[in-house]
């Protein structure tokens, strides 16, 4: 890697993120240009900086990794996109590679595998971890279920609004959160409602738990 490779971090846990930033640093050419551990800022900082790659977790609040993918590929940006995870599951690693993420490395395997995954991406390759099912990964890509339809009905502010709902966050948090009225919050969550087909709050949970927008274990406790 002879040119330098600028990347944008983004993991909420500081500590987690300062060993990956260290483990970047160590790598030649690769300067870290930028950190986040929010997923709304992440998109900011990307269109400000335009780095090389965009190293990113899957769990971030406000907007989760793969909705982030979601959004940048949309932007039609020439960055690459490294899910850096501590998820195994491998329809996390299909959804992620689907939206259009150019790689999906296992947290466990960054230390032996990140640079190679680097490298792999900047020479316009898909870099997948070692550890991960290939077959069952290009199987679920193949495949399609109700929930995957179902959120394709959402808009990119909708996701959002739902996964923030799913994190327990009130409607007052929700609109603060994002700058906007409490009735524009209200209505975006009728308008989620309607389309999901689902009227209480549990059931929207559940929902975002199995399109993976938010982790079970970020589940609100009811």
């Amino acid at each position: 890697m002879s040119e330098k490779i600028t990347i944008i971090l983004v993991d909420d846990h500081i500590l987690v993120r300062a060993g990956i930033r260290s483990l970047l640093e160590s790598i030649a050419n690769v300067e870290v240009i930028k950190e986040s551990g929010d997923g709304i800022e992440a998109l900011s900082l990307l269109r400000t900086h335009q780095p090389t790659l965009l190293i990113l977790d899957i769990s971030l609040p406000g907007l989760n990794g793969l909705e982030v993918a979601r959004s940048v590929t949309k932007m039609k940006t020439k960055t690459k996109i490294l899910m850096l995870s501590m998820h195994s599951d491998v329809e996390y690693v299909a959804k992620a590679l689907t939206i259009g993420s150019h790689g999906y490395l296992m947290k466990e395997s960054a230390v032996e595998e990140l640079e190679t995954a680097i490298s792999t991406l900047i020479n316009d390759k898909q870099y997948i971890g070692k550890n991960i099912d290939l077959e069952m990964v290009d199987k679920l890509r193949g495949d399609s279920n109700q929930e995957s339809d179902l959120i394709k009905l959402l808009t990119s502010r909708q996701r959002q609004i739902l996964q923030l709902i799913a994190e327990g966050y009130s409607t007052r948090e929700i609109a603060e959160r994002m700058s906007v009225s409490i009735k524009t919050v209200e209505t975006h969550r009728a308008h989620i409602m309607s389309r999901l087909n689902i009227f209480d709050i549990a059931g929207l949970v559940r929902f975002a738990i199995r399109c993976k927008l938010i982790c079970l274990n970020e589940a609100p406790i009811s």
